[in-house]
């Protein structure tokens, strides 16, 4: 395993980290053989994002004795509604998940605890404004239960301001092959690099799309190679939800170079990455309860069944925004929520929305269908 410096904290991270967001849920078996396996080949970098219980609790299991072989990056402002992710900037509430995740996992601090979801310029001035979640931050750092700052957003306007500013020591930014074109993006990780500032690259698989399209062929090794090669990147972090997943990703360590070879992919997958839903659910909660990412990844996979041939789907992707003109394979669950046609237009979700997503339309379809 490859190691590098996290940026100005001087920790060595493992160039491929572990994303634990698609362990959530899965059963605590599986949560400790991925975890062992990947502390085992090196991996010391793990991401711990969401408020979860149960999820806490099998990383916590997963970890003991392994603890001084890894860096934790743990966040706050993340909590939970019934189950469900839910952005939160309430102080009091944030330090106490914050406790709770110590708790569970079993140790006294976090390498990196991450403010998440700075994605505009108001959404900083909010973080950073005085008594507000930064302060709380900065605080578990003089109390020694964190050792550095991280915090992470989609878009290049607040993530340029946050990372000149001085107040994060690492920040974590989407990097993948498909948004390779969007205009100002290498601006933030050659900022990165100038600063000091520790740059993670999330979504590295663009949240699994780009492994959807048959007639191009894209590869794990590919897409990690992407993310690494990118100014000022550190390390990656993948999410994977077993075992199978995480040998995937182990195999970056041993590929050859014609085997990461990213360039012959690139004019091919430039494909503009906004209004395309990548079921992140950082739109939830719905106010009227509606599971909104679970939806829209049924309207999505209802919209290319529906399209027969290549020429089909090619108008399909003119007339409706799908990320990949091809069919989604992932396994749909029966959505437990409200249905669509409880949705009362609010927008409150395409506010929260980091792509753009015309969630509202996909409503309008989904209520349509009676769903």
């Amino acid at each position: 395993m490859e190691y590098r410096k996290l940026g100005r904290t001087g920790l060595d991270v493992s160039a491929v980290g572990l994303g634990t967001e698609y362990l959530n849920r899965r059963p605590q078996k599986t949560v400790a053989a991925v975890v062992a396996e990947a502390v085992e080949r090196g991996i010391n970098y793990l991401d711990i994002v969401f408020a979860f219980p149960e999820y806490r609790d099998n990383l916590g299991a997963a970890l003991q004795g392994r603890r001084d072989k890894v860096l934790l990056a743990g966040h706050i402002c993340t909590a939970e509604t019934n189950g469900h992710y839910r952005l939160s900037r309430d102080v009091p509430e944030n330090e106490r998940l914050f406790h709770d995740l110590l708790s569970r996992l079993h140790t006294d601090y976090v390498d990196v605890v991450f403010v998440q979801m700075v994605n505009s310029e108001e959404g900083y001035d909010e973080v950073t404004r005085p008594g507000g979640v930064l302060d709380l931050a900065q605080r578990l750092k003089r109390e020694g239960k964190a050792r550095f700052i991280g915090m992470s957003g989609h878009r290049r306007p607040a993530a340029l301001q946050a990372i000149r500013s001085g107040a994060t020591d690492v920040w974590m930014f989407p990097i993948n092959l498909a948004w390779d074109f969007a205009p100002g993006r290498k601006e933030v990780f050659q900022t990165c690099a100038e600063c000091g500032v520790g740059l993670v690259a999330m979504k590295p698989f663009a949240g699994g799309r780009l492994f959807q399209q048959k007639e191009r062929p894209v590869t794990v090794v590919q897409c990690l190679h992407y993310a690494l090669s990118q100014p000022g990147v550190c390390t990656a972090v993948p999410g994977v939800k077993n075992m199978a997943q995480l040998q995937s990703v182990l195999r970056y360590a041993a590929a050859s170079e014609t085997e990461k070879d990213y360039r012959p992919l690139l004019a091919a997958l430039q494909q503009e990455a906004q209004g395309n839903c990548v079921y992140c659910n950082h739109c939830m909660p719905c106010p009227e309860g509606i599971d909104i990412g679970a939806t829209i990844r049924r309207v999505d996979l209802a919209l290319l069944d529906a399209t027969a041939g290549p020429q089909g789907r090619k108008r399909l992707a003119d007339r409706v925004n799908v990320y990949y003109p091809g069919r989604i394979r992932a396994a749909v669950q029966k959505v437990r929520s409200a249905s669509a046609s409880a949705c009362v237009e609010c927008g409150v979700c395409m506010q929260r929305c980091p792509f753009d997503v015309d969630v509202i339309s996909k409503m309008q379809w989904a209520t349509q269908r009676g769903w």
